[in-house]
């Protein structure tokens, strides 16, 4: 009997090859940590793609021999990954160069302007700005312009998760869920833009480097004898096309209806919504494809998240990293008890959490911003206003997307590394005055994967049943509703007011800088 599902998870820290039963149940795990990058060049972030590979044939690898794998009740596979990671390979899947990852900020400036119609229609608009941003920020965009020799011999342009594909496979495709970046995509028709599209001019590209695209839930190739070889996963087992990790955490979380608000407390912090209509959550940045076949995720992001966590740790817990080592437990858990002896609102010290520029809210000029800073305070108190600023940065997140979709978000799925921690739940259920729920399981992005297998293989008649049965609410925070009062003050006269105020001496501090 054919009832179980492999799904493989290629995030930014490690890579997992999980195993799930048509309930839902984790079976058996394997977990390879990642380097998530190195740098040659401040600033730059990359990987070999040879890596990513070889980590997940060593997941995979090592998964056959937890107990209880049984390779013949193996239904499909499907595959998540991190988004907008992009490989340059040849006409026999060689890397042309390191990917780029998502976390690189190299830019290309002075690429020359959208003219014709499209120009003028962004200039009247007022828009002009931000398609420079995207022209800039487009990885081919620099690799066009700084390496002209690679991007001729590019015979595909790949995300990771179409890499990886290839490796699986032998075929250059792609799932449409797992299209979130800067390439010439149609967010509102979900395929390829079209030949008169703007986005061509802004990243120029010939058509036929890209992948083929297949929706969620369709088969994109069966698994190859090669890939077998190396990973152990049966031949001719079909890969089911699922979605990029986030989209994959929303309905893994079991976040299929719009009122659901999906939290990831990962290295990018999220909240996410399903919705199925196109709705931009802000004018010209589109929703991205969710892991539901013609269905949209309107999301608003803190860019650093929970990387803020790790600059804590590494910045001022060493105290904790030392005890931690020494007790055999990880760090979180004792940064917790340091979140524990601050009271709510952290006497004051208040957080906005832009460590990095945004394109709209927050804008290019952004900076990060502590105030309120008195002789009681001490690290412990920056901690808790880290974990408070984040969310206090989600819950204005929540209100705009509100406002755009006309939808009230009523109840809270959270997930991602941070969701572990009660004292992020707890506050989390305080700031947004709701209840914040974890799901049953913690790789609610692999669960996602499976669940887009297990619809696709018809093993679920559909994505109603498979959510049903697949997911259900683990523990649930409800909000102190004399602390909510409080966060509530702190955020309405205070943090939604500290951008606006703090914007224009950022933009003088850039200009400085750069004199």
């Amino acid at each position: 009997m054919r009832d179980h599902i492999l799904a493989i998870d290629n995030g930014t820290q490690s890579v997992r090859a999980l195993v799930f039963d048509l309930r839902g149940e984790l079976l058996a795990k394997s977990q390879v940590y990642l380097e998530p990058y190195f740098s040659r060049q401040p600033g730059w972030a990359e990987q070999n793609p040879e890596y990513y590979w070889s980590s997940l044939c060593e997941a995979c690898q090592r998964l056959w021999t937890r107990p209880h794998v049984d390779k013949e009740r193996i239904a499909g596979v499907a595959l998540t990954t991190q988004r907008a990671t992009v490989i340059n390979v040849d006409s026999h899947g060689k890397p042309l160069r390191p990917a780029i990852v998502w976390l690189d900020q190299r830019r290309t400036p002075g690429q020359p302007p959208l003219g014709g119609l499209w120009g003028l229609a962004f200039k009247l608009s007022r828009m002009s700005g931000t398609i420079a941003y995207i022209q800039a920020e487009a990885e081919a965009n620099w690799i066009r312009t700084y390496e002209p020799d690679v991007w001729a011999e590019t015979y595909k342009y790949l995300y990771l998760s179409g890499y990886l594909t290839y490796k699986l496979t032998g075929r250059f495709a792609d799932s449409v869920g797992c299209q979130v970046g800067f390439m010439p995509f149609d967010y509102k028709r979900l395929r390829w833009a079209s030949k008169w599209d703007w986005k061509w001019r802004a990243v120029p590209m010939d058509p036929s480097i890209l992948a083929d695209l297949v929706p969620p839930t369709h088969t994109i190739a069966a698994i190859s004898a090669e890939a077998a070889a190396v990973t152990g996963i049966p031949a001719g087992l079909p890969l089911i096309a699922a979605a990029a990790d986030k989209a994959c955490e929303v309905i893994g979380a079991g976040a299929l209806e719009p009122h659901i608000g999906c939290l990831s407390y990962g290295t990018t912090a999220t909240i996410t919504t399903t919705q199925t209509r196109y709705i931009e959550p802000i004018p010209l940045i589109p929703p991205y494809p969710a892991a539901l076949p013609d269905a949209y995720n309107l999301e608003v992001q803190i860019y650093r998240g929970f990387w803020m966590v790790s600059w804590f740790k590494n910045e001022f817990g060493q105290r904790e990293l030392r005890e931690a080592e020494e007790l055999g437990v990880a760090p979180e858990k004792l940064l917790d008890n340091l979140v524990a002896d601050v009271p709510p609102g952290c006497e004051g010290l208040i957080l906005q959490p832009y460590w990095s520029p945004g394109l709209k809210v927050p804008g290019p000029e952004a900076m990060g911003a502590v105030i309120g800073f008195t002789d009681v305070h001490t690290r412990a108190h920056l901690y808790r206003a880290i974990l408070e600023g984040l969310a206090y940065g989600l819950r204005e997140g929540k209100e705009r997307l509100e406002k755009r979709a006309g939808v009230p978000i009523t109840e809270l799925r959270v997930s991602g590394g941070g969701s572990q921690s009660d004292a992020a739940m707890q506050l989390t259920a305080d700031i947004f005055g709701l209840p914040a729920t974890r799901p049953h399981v913690y790789e609610t992005s692999g669960l996602g994967a499976a669940i887009d297998a297990a619809v696709g293989l018809k093993l679920h008649p559909n994505f109603a049943t498979a959510v049903r049965e697949m997911t259900r609410p683990g523990q649930v925070f409800e909000p102190n509703h004399r602390t909510h009062l409080m966060y509530d003050k702190l955020y309405r006269r205070i943090y939604l007011r500290l951008y606006e105020r703090l914007k224009p001496f950022y933009k003088d501090i850039r200009q400085i800088m750069k004199t």
